[in-house]
């Protein structure tokens, strides 16, 4: 009898069996074999979906270490679904890869992967790897659950609301800083402690998916600071037809920001707009700001009240001489 040939598998499919078919566990991915994915909500629950790519040399700099490329690539997704409420499902992975990439590189991008897939319980579900002239690129479709009609959207913003904020504001945007502008590191004399700190909160969003359920019991609305702080509240309340005003001194800042700040005033702005923390923004109405802080802690996530939601449109930030701040810009932007 003559031997069965088995089909010559392409370098595409090598690729996916190799490295992410290991960290595709949910049934619904069909171990990467099929065209697409399945997906069911628990009953009474709803989808949330969300996408957002991440490019080198924009997002990331390409000497970064691909585990870290990976965590932030779905990091910055997660983010978005903990603003919302929701729990993480799973995810879709789209990743364009330029035509010199070492099969080390894509070892290392997948253990990241699969080590964030596995912290965040949101399995790989499938996706699709192509090559690109371009620097690598990676985009990811996040999905997410929570209890129909329950989903926290920035419009929901209302006045009164006390504005809320996790973690700690503008070390990405710092650590940032001190990769591209070599006078900060002299300015703000840091020492290897606190700068590996700003660089780690660059190169790692810490998403706070543990306080979503704090978020959807207690919130008006929400959103993730992933622009700035400054620009994203902007964007809230313009949302929710609302304005709001914040006392810089009330912003919670890492020991690292802070010792820049105190030797560079000038700081407070990078702080304030640079963008990246992916720390979650919120408005809570005054009899609920006790149960959502409770919540906050038992979550293990710092939480602080750092202004109100206004009558009056727009947003005020108050300085720590009890000016207006002025901002050159409120808000990254990539047009």
């Amino acid at each position: 009898m003559a031997k069965r040939r088995t089909p010559k598998q392409s370098g595409e499919d090598l690729l996916i069996a190799d490295y992410f078919k290991p960290i595709a566990r949910h049934p619904g991915a069909r171990d990467l074999v099929d065209d697409a994915a399945y997906l069911t909500p628990p009953k009474g629950h709803e989808l949330v979906l969300k996408t957002d790519a991440i490019v080198g040399s924009v997002h990331f700099f390409i000497e970064d270490p691909p585990d870290t490329v990976a965590r932030k690539a779905l990091g910055v997704n997660l983010s978005d679904l903990a603003s919302k409420g929701a729990k993480p499902a799973g995810f879709l992975l789209t990743l364009a890869l330029p035509k010199d990439y070492s099969h080390d590189w894509l070892k290392a991008f997948a253990r990241g992967l699969g080590a964030m897939a596995r912290r965040y319980d949101c399995p790989l579900l499938g996706g699709d790897t192509v090559m690109t002239p371009g620097p690598v690129t990676i985009s990811i479709a996040a999905f997410g659950t929570l209890p129909k009609g329950t989903g926290v959207e920035r419009s929901g913003a209302r006045v009164g609301d006390v504005i809320v904020v996790t973690g700690t504001i503008g070390d990405a945007a710092l650590g940032l800083k001190l990769r591209t502008d070599i006078g900060a590191i002299h300015r703000w004399h840091l020492d290897a402690r606190l700068k590996a700190h700003l660089a780690k909160r660059y190169l790692v969003p810490q998403p706070r998916n543990a306080v979503a359920e704090a978020v959807r019991r207690y919130a008006h609305g929400a959103m993730d600071v992933s622009d700035g702080l400054a620009g994203d509240l902007g964007k809230l309340v313009l949302a929710s037809g609302v304005g709001a005003e914040v006392e810089a001194k009330r912003v919670p800042l890492s020991r690292a920001a802070r010792h820049a700040l105190a030797v560079d005033p000038g700081a407070l702005e990078t702080i304030l707009t640079g963008g990246d923390d992916f720390e979650v923004l919120a408005t809570v109405p005054p009899k609920q700001l006790a149960g959502f802080m409770a919540a906050a802690r038992r979550a293990r996530v710092r939480a602080t009240a750092i202004g109100r939601v206004t009558a009056a449109q727009g947003t005020r930030f108050i300085g720590f001489d009890g000016e207006e701040l002025r901002f050159h810009r409120a808000s990254f932007s990539h047009f």
